[in-house]
């Protein structure tokens, strides 16, 4: 009857109209998880989080699009996909020109705006917009690699890595560049490749005044600076501000 009423008998600052409500939220202060994975020993405030996360065990997604080949794990993702066919982008940045056919992928996106980092990890000090980011970057902490590739084994944090790992059995490279005949395997080659064609170097040495296309090109730069030279070479003791040095280096030995 309370739900009839709006009585709310079970309290804790928080109201509730049943007592189930009440027990969920009680446990959010005890942080008690009764719900665990027997697989990996994730565990859960309630079961249907629980039966989402099997799914990613399982590789099960029951909830298929009509249009292309993708699949979902709930009816939720897969009614959000459906904006995608339509062109749709009805969730627009106030900051910026970037519009989303998603709501939840525009409160991801006013992240970068606001620098806020929710998701932090409590092995280190990294922090992040998306708590699927969080998780991802936790198995490099624990190892864990649960996509494996059928064909040679090899693990994989992410899915998406496994999906541009396949495509090097299969020489396929969807990522084409529309401003000439270069193609790539994974979206991120076809990102860094485009910078050479617009020109553009985002990451910028604060000591000097180079730029680079890439975190890494910056990385190995900065070594310039410090006279650090961190590539050593096995067999003597030469070493080298760049890996690429080194590999040239190791030739004299074979």
């Amino acid at each position: 009857m309370a739900t009839h009423t709006g009585e709310q008998p079970f309290q804790c600052d928080a109201a509730f109209k049943r007592k189930a409500g009440l027990e969920r939220h009680v446990m959010t202060h005890t942080e008690e998880k009764p719900y665990k994975c027997d697989l990996c020993g994730a565990a859960y405030l309630q079961k249907g989080n629980l039966d989402y996360h099997l799914m990613t065990h399982t590789g099960e997604r029951p909830h298929k699009c009509d249009l292309c080949n993708a699949a979902f794990r709930t009816k939720g993702i897969l009614k959000d996909h459906m904006v995608t066919h339509t062109g749709k982008k009805p969730f627009p940045c106030d900051l910026c020109d970037a519009a989303f056919p998603r709501k939840c992928k525009l409160k991801y996106h006013m992240r970068t705006h606001t620098g806020e980092r929710p998701f932090k990890c409590d092995v280190c000090n990294a922090a992040f917009t998306v708590k699927g980011n969080l998780h991802h970057h936790m198995r490099t902490h624990t190892g864990e690699k649960p996509y494996n590739c059928d064909l040679c084994h090899t693990g994989f944090r992410g899915k998406s890595s496994l999906k541009s790992h396949m495509a090097t059995h299969t020489d396929e490279k969807p990522f084409q560049c529309d401003l000439c005949d270069a193609a790539f395997t994974q979206k991120t080659g076809l990102k860094y490749h485009m910078m050479t064609h617009s020109g553009e170097k985002p990451f910028k040495c604060d000591l000097c005044d180079a730029a680079f296309r890439g975190k890494n090109h910056l990385k190995s730069h900065m070594a310039t600076h410090t006279d650090e030279k961190p590539f050593q070479c096995d067999r003597c003791i030469a070493a080298f501000r760049q890996k690429h040095h080194l590999k040239k280096h190791i030739t004299i030995h074979t």
